[in-house]
């Protein structure tokens, strides 16, 4: 049976910008009870699935595709991305925003969320300005180089293990949940996101379908191998822009 699903808009720059963020944000509700970390990805890609243009998924964005991200900080507890990401679309530590000031207090949550780098070779300048915050924490393996990882900690980072010969997505959780973090919201990039596909961790993808043909052999939103039997997802809701781009939650089928 075939259902049609109405397409919602999404405006940025609207004259009530903050108005218009809580009126999405009643879209992409986390679950109201959480007995464990929920773990929701969010990514762009072209109609074609590329995941970047020229190295970097932020030239696929648009304005609306900016709103959400915001949103989906606005929400979160911490956001996990992989260190290799953040440095090459310049990352800088989430700062607290007033639109979801008050919707972060009222469930206990802190005035922005968290940064978890993930990282298996600790290959991050010791002067990257995230790390000097307290807040920022980097998530390594036992068996990375030990010069980088004195490297960072000499810099004033917190490192902590989170596997022994590779980053285990499971222990993450682990760690950012004995933080108080259960929000967790993952930006990528392909690899990081294939590293929790694979470990069976992903609750609920945030994709933007940008209006755009990239062609090429860029990398898709998921770097893994293949999966032994397919990860069902359902459809959570589209919306639409009047730039073309497309905004679609999909959330684990069971």
């Amino acid at each position: 049976m075939l259902y049609q699903h109405k397409a919602t808009q999404v405006t940025s720059g609207a004259p009530d910008e903050t108005q218009n963020l809580r009126e999405l944000a009643r879209f992409y509700p986390y679950p109201d009870t959480l007995d464990r970390p929920f773990v929701r990805a969010n990514m762009v890609a072209s109609v074609d699935g590329a995941s970047s243009v020229q190295g970097r998924s932020g030239g696929l964005g648009g304005p609306g595709d900016r709103a959400i991200f915001r949103l989906l900080r606005g929400l979160a507890d911490v956001v996990v991305v992989g260190a290799r990401t953040a440095l090459t679309e310049g990352y800088r530590q989430p700062r607290r925003d007033e639109a979801f000031g008050a919707m972060r207090a009222d469930r206990g949550q802190p005035p922005a969320p968290t940064l978890a780098l993930i990282s298996t070779s600790l290959s991050i300048d010791p002067d990257y300005p995230p790390l000097a915050d307290p807040a920022t924490v980097v998530l390594t393996c036992s068996d990375a180089p030990e010069q980088r990882r004195r490297a960072l900690t000499d810099r004033g980072a917190t490192v902590v293990d989170c596997g022994s010969e590779a980053v285990r997505i499971g222990r993450v959780l682990d760690h950012l949940a004995a933080l108080g973090l259960p929000r967790v919201l993952c930006e990528g990039g392909p690899s990081l996101l294939g590293a929790v596909v694979a470990e069976n961790l992903l609750d609920e993808l945030c994709l933007t379908t940008s209006p755009t043909i990239v062609a090429g052999n860029t990398a898709r939103i998921v770097t893994a191998a293949a999966l032994p039997e397919l990860a069902q997802m359902r459809p959570g809701h589209l919306l639409s822009d009047d730039d073309g781009y497309v905004y679609t939650r999909w959330t684990r089928a069971s």
